[in-house]
């Protein structure tokens, strides 16, 4: 049993921020920005919540799939920006559209959140346990950004995007995934310190801090070897693919990543110019853009790859 992706959905915040609208609050121009990031704009939230948008992306995709919610077995969201702590995402979305006979849990997987998501979804499938799942990558990174800090601040923006799964005969052909948390320093954001009647710690805002070069040099090495393990044990190569569909975290990263691949890079398609790096919500976003356009057609074969915070990886193959 495979797992299959049978509709797609995903939601972007009304308010655009291009980098000439950053240059008037911070040391910074579109020409840096875009030259090093490939970024153009990005969208953030004014109204909209990590919950709320999540919600919009699930009825776009089960609307693609021709599903109601009550056929959802399963919510897994990939997350580090909930609107609380508990509940989880997924039960909020749960409970917005009326899923009552799914499970409901968040993965904690940074930008690699929706690849888990889909992994751990495919397990249940493979057990015989669930059969048809909601999973969905989303994130309001603006509210951990520290504005201040233009070396950051200026790659992420908000988003969510949404698949439905279901066991079937073709789909998910192969996964790989990993962590290294040894280097896991190297882009973190701390959550609240403790504050209680033994200790009180600070009490001032965490931001989200990275060591871009660290950060780069991971990615471009390890998200090459773990599609090229993703294609052996599909019995693929990398020329019989037709899109490779990446985590939107820097155009560099995605050229390099092409070119250790020996691709063209216009199989690469990119959200990131007019989204930004939106973390687990990427790769679901882009897909739903391309699903839209009419340009995955079944039977292709499509690579998924995301990357980033733990340091956490994962690479799928599947079966459009």
């Amino acid at each position: 049993m495979k797992t299959r992706i049978i509709g797609t959905g995903s939601c972007l915040p009304e308010t655009i921020v291009t980098n000439d609208d950053l240059s008037k609050i911070m040391d910074t121009s579109d020409e840096w920005i875009s030259s090093r990031t490939g970024i153009k704009e990005r969208r953030l939230v004014k109204e909209e919540t990590t919950a709320g948008m999540s919600v919009q992306a699930a009825r776009m995709a089960m609307e693609n799939a021709g599903i109601s919610p009550q056929e959802i077995d399963l919510i897994i969201v990939g997350t580090i920006t909930g609107d609380y702590l508990t509940p989880s995402t997924a039960c909020e979305i749960q409970a917005a559209i009326g899923a009552k006979n799914a499970v409901a849990f968040d993965i904690n997987a940074a930008c690699s959140g929706f690849m888990f998501a889909l992994h751990t979804a495919d397990a249940y499938f493979k057990a015989g346990i669930y059969k048809t799942a909601l999973v969905l990558g989303a994130e309001t990174l603006s509210k951990i950004m520290d504005w201040n800090d233009r070396s950051t601040c200026v790659l992420f923006g908000d988003g969510a995007g949404a698949v439905v799964a279901r066991a079937d005969e073709t789909g998910l052909l192969a996964y790989e995934q990993g962590s290294d948390g040894m280097k896991g320093k190297v882009l973190a954001c701390r959550d609240r310190r403790n504050n209680n009647p033994l200790v009180q710690e600070s009490k001032e805002p965490e931001y989200v801090h990275m060591d871009g070069q660290e950060v780069y040099k991971f990615a471009v090495t390890t998200v090459p070897a773990s599609i090229r393990k993703v294609l052996d044990e599909a019995g693929l190569k990398a020329e019989e693919i037709d899109y490779f569909i990446l985590h939107q975290a820097n155009i560099r990263i995605i050229q390099s990543v092409a070119k250790r691949l020996k691709v063209a890079e216009d199989r690469f398609p990119i959200s990131l110019d007019h989204c930004g790096n939106i973390s687990a919500a990427s790769v679901p976003i882009l897909l739903d853009e391309m699903n839209r356009k009419g340009l995955l057609k079944q039977g292709m074969k499509i690579v998924l790859s995301g990357f980033g915070g733990g340091l956490t990886w994962g690479s799928a193959v599947l079966e459009w």
